[in-house]
């Protein structure tokens, strides 16, 4: 594997020779904005496979995605190459429609370390809940980005990500009650702890994640990529794009269904995938929001 054609991937120029804040929250930002958070080969009926050998032909020569055991597994391998103190982290996601955080541990998350600080590095959590620098590891502090407000909170060894979002405008009034529109103003995203995990800790997650009845990865295809203003989700049939402080304190959230042909140009233009196999949209259950 070649870190070169990982840095050209992602669009990155600039120096890695100084492992401070500002080099990793720029490399974290090009990832984020030329990597898509996918399940697409779920839905082409191919498997979405655990291990870096696999996720680097994935991403860097296919010019693919993927979900967070893949990209954040591919981000640790960049940071520990340049030289990066870096532990990989495993998390509970919290489920909207069962009010609930999982029972598996099914996220992949990363903490860096620079100067004896500790900052959350996530680069797999998609739509308008993916954060967009680092996260100070500091319990009760809200930190402000561009998305949002993102705050960690720790209880007894625990640690809990929430956002505080902002109103939103919705000019296509037959959206106004989609399921794909996120309507909570105070998000739980996840919890996790500080134990060191490996990538052999998420393999029976990343099995059920894409085979399991109850997985909602299986219930609808999604692809998500953020850009310098807001972020692009394409939902089973459903293009959505939420532009972030539209005006103050609102986002603009905007909707269009496709046809097939429609969905394979946007993957093209948008996305920037061409997929091998064929894709077979899914929106059997609307649970993924922007």
């Amino acid at each position: 594997m070649d870190i070169e054609a990982y840095f050209e991937r992602i669009g990155y120029k600039n120096s890695t020779h100084k492992l401070d804040l500002e080099t990793l929250t720029d490399i974290f930002q090009h990832q984020i904005r030329a990597v898509p958070f996918e399940n697409l080969n779920i839905h082409c009926g191919e498997t979405m496979e655990l291990g870096l050998e696999a996720t680097f032909d994935q991403v860097v020569r296919k010019n693919r995605g993927g979900w967070c055991l893949q990209v954040n597994l591919l981000l640790h391998w960049v940071l520990t190459t340049i030289g990066f103190e870096i532990t990989m982290l495993g998390g509970k996601v919290y489920n909207t429609s069962a009010s609930k955080y999982s029972t598996g541990m099914t996220h992949l998350l990363l903490k860096v370390t620079i100067d004896s600080r500790n900052y959350i590095v996530d680069a797999g959590f998609g739509s308008s809940y993916q954060m967009w620098q680092p996260l100070e590891l500091v319990s009760g502090k809200d930190q402000p980005q561009v998305p949002c407000v993102f705050r960690l909170t720790e209880e007894n060894g625990i640690w809990y990500l929430d956002q505080i979002r902002r109103e939103q405008c919705i000019p296509n009034q037959d959206f106004l009650n989609s399921d794909h529109l996120e309507k909570r103003k105070y998000r739980k995203i996840y919890f996790f702890t500080l134990e060191p995990r490996t990538i052999k800790d998420f393999e029976s997650a990343n099995e059920f994640l894409q085979t399991h009845a109850a997985s909602e990865f299986l219930k609808e295809s999604i692809c998500s990529l953020q850009t310098l203003d807001g972020v692009y989700c394409l939902l089973g049939f459903t293009l959505a794009y939420r532009k972030f402080s539209y005006k103050d304190n609102m986002d603009l959230v905007e909707f269009k269904t496709l046809n097939e042909q429609e969905i394979e140009e946007e993957l093209k233009n948008v996305f920037n995938i061409s997929l091998e196999g064929k894709f077979v949209p899914k929106q059997i259950h609307q649970y993924f929001t922007i």
